[in-house]
């Protein structure tokens, strides 16, 4: 079988790399952005064609989109990125589900906790609530995910939250650069969710992927690791696992750092269904951390 990795370069993408080693399945990884030393096929998911012919090319059976605009912040104050968030957060997954509904294939599908936030809860969000984004990233992201349902094909979408790893740009490694070399710095503890290590999410999907668990099953599913915490004290717990004891982490309030995005002040996901569906047990966050953190001071 041959399983197609979309935004193979970004941070989940780059560890189904790694999980890919051990599976006799064909992965072919593609991006529209070409790193050296990584092979890499380009392929532009926004043009419905190019995907119709990587597809048949190569006899796909599945696709792993892995692929999004996530920047947040850019999303509110540029109108020309708000579009290609639009494009490639909503128009593309259509485009993926397309293909796969025509060659009776599954896609999977990587969505965000930022689909919630404009009501006000305390409880883990469960797949089935409402979607209520309160900016462009979040509404693209729901968008993505109607238009996969809207398709009819068979699909897996994953929301999940807060993630890092070793690749790429992410929360950890740049609390793990300022805890290092600032003597004093201020987190918002007001945001509560929960850290994903992006390794643990690819080796949840390769699992579902190499026993055929999502024949049968599909649906809106949560991922993350288990348990809960706050921006503040998910740097707090970096700065400790590193070894950074010089830096004088405060907590503060979200309003302290404005931003043309109002983030979800609490989208801890329910992962119940996720758990009970696919029989795979999910690492507690602060475990994950060590392990992440022990590979960056390894490298």
């Amino acid at each position: 079988m041959t399983i197609l990795v979309t935004g193979a370069n970004g941070q989940l993408g780059s560890e189904m790399r790694i999980v890919a080693r051990e599976s006799a399945h064909r992965y072919i990884f593609t991006d529209v952005n070409q790193v050296e030393g990584l092979e890499t096929e380009f392929l532009d998911i926004t043009d419905l064609s190019s995907v119709r012919k990587m597809v048949a090319a190569n006899d796909v059976r599945v696709i792993v989109n892995c692929a999004a605009w996530t920047n947040v912040d850019a999303c509110e104050t540029d109108g020309d990125l708000a579009a290609l968030a639009g494009k490639l957060n909503a128009e593309a997954p259509k485009n993926l589900a397309a293909a796969m509904k025509e060659v009776g294939g599954t896609l999977f599908h990587i969505s965000t906790d930022y689909v919630f936030g404009q009501e006000p809860y305390n409880t883990p969000c469960s797949p089935d609530r409402k979607g209520t984004p309160t900016g462009v990233y979040g509404a693209t992201k729901l968008h993505g995910e109607q238009n996969i349902i809207g398709s009819g094909c068979e699909y897996i979408i994953l929301r999940t939250s807060w993630l890092y790893s070793e690749f790429g740009r992410n929360f950890c490694k740049t609390m793990l650069d300022l805890t290092a070399n600032r003597p004093q710095l201020n987190v918002v503890f007001d945001q509560c969710g929960t850290p994903t290590y992006a390794y643990d999410l690819a080796a949840a999907i390769f699992d579902i992927i190499e026993n055929g668990k999502y024949r049968g099953n599909t649906g809106i599913y949560h991922y993350s690791n288990e348990g809960v915490t706050s921006w503040y004290d998910f740097t707090r717990m970096i700065a400790r696992i590193a070894g950074h004891s010089g830096c004088d982490i405060q907590p503060c309030h979200s309003d302290e750092f404005p931003s043309p995005v109002k983030r979800p002040a609490y989208s801890v996901l329910d992962k119940t269904s996720f758990k009970k569906t696919f029989g795979i047990s999910v690492p507690y966050w602060v475990d994950s951390l060590e392990r992440c953190i022990a590979n960056l001071m390894n490298q």
